[in-house]
């Protein structure tokens, strides 16, 4: 890409084409959530534990279901995205649903600028660092709204999933790919059928990447595990084998599809 910039604009206007029929799909499910479901998956869940009174920073939270979620679980939260249009309905859905949320719509890497505490937990989930060209930013940020001895909590998509074609039939692209992927799309992965098109730019992090990131930033790795199986149909050619549990049809259980990891900001003793 020529700049910054550049991939900052395309990403926004992709991000804000998709929002009305992310709202109207199934994939959502919003009346289930304005009823009370939670859109947080039983991995999540299950890592985050107990988190009444905890104070969480959601980055990327889309139209911030997650965040909510959150919030119904007893935490106060933040949400941050980079799409307008996307926060403006968080907000909307905030106040529908009596969250005790607040919503940030910025560049991520700019978040400093807009928002000045620390956080007992930072939390991202599923299809988050392809959007974002810089790990070590990244994990700047996370370790500098984070809490000493606060937890960073991180559930994505493998990034061995990336490396495949559209069919998952042969390899696509390099592991340790970095140069930027620019890509154009109709429909969007939660309706494959939606009447839209949009062009992005993502790059593809390896797992070393993303714990090098933590590790270099104060940050120490607590846990690290792999999945293989997805609890969303994302991808193409997936069949549902447990409830909300995905695997590619011809692959089975042999794709890592998700990983998550737990770590914790470093405490100074000097302090």
């Amino acid at each position: 890409m020529s700049s910054e910039l550049n991939y900052i604009e395309i990403n926004k206007h992709s991000w804000n084409n998709r929002v009305d029929t992310h709202l109207k799909s199934e994939f959502y499910n919003l009346n289930r959530f304005l009823e009370g479901d939670t859109s947080l998956n039983p991995i999540e869940l299950e890592i985050l534990g107990d988190i009444k009174g905890k104070k969480i920073l959601h980055l990327q939270c889309h139209f911030g279901q997650d965040t909510i979620s959150l919030s119904r679980l007893g935490a106060k939260t933040v949400g941050v995205d980079l799409s307008d249009k996307a926060i403006e309905y968080a907000k909307k859905l905030s106040e529908e649903t009596n969250a005790d949320t607040e919503f940030i719509c910025c560049d991520l890497y700019d978040l400093e600028d807009h928002l000045d505490t620390q956080f007992d937990i930072v939390f991202t989930s599923y299809g988050t660092i392809a959007w974002l060209p810089d790990l070590d930013k990244w994990g700047k940020l996370i370790s500098k709204f984070l809490k000493p001895g606060g937890e960073f909590i991180f559930v994505e998509f493998h990034p061995v999933v990336w490396m495949f074609d559209e069919n998952f039939d042969k390899i696509d692209y390099n592991y340790f790919n970095v140069a930027p992927i620019v890509e154009t799309e109709n429909g969007t992965y939660a309706d494959r059928n939606s009447n839209i098109s949009q062009s992005y730019v993502t790059w593809n992090h390896s797992i070393s990447e993303v714990v090098s990131s933590l590790l270099n930033n104060s940050l120490v790795l607590q846990h690290l595990w792999e999945y293989d199986y997805s609890p969303y149909p994302v991808f193409s050619n997936m069949v549902e084998f447990e409830p909300k549990k995905y695997r590619i049809e011809h692959l089975g259980n042999r794709l890592p599809m998700v990983y998550a990891i737990v770590a914790r900001k470093e405490i100074d003793l000097c302090d």
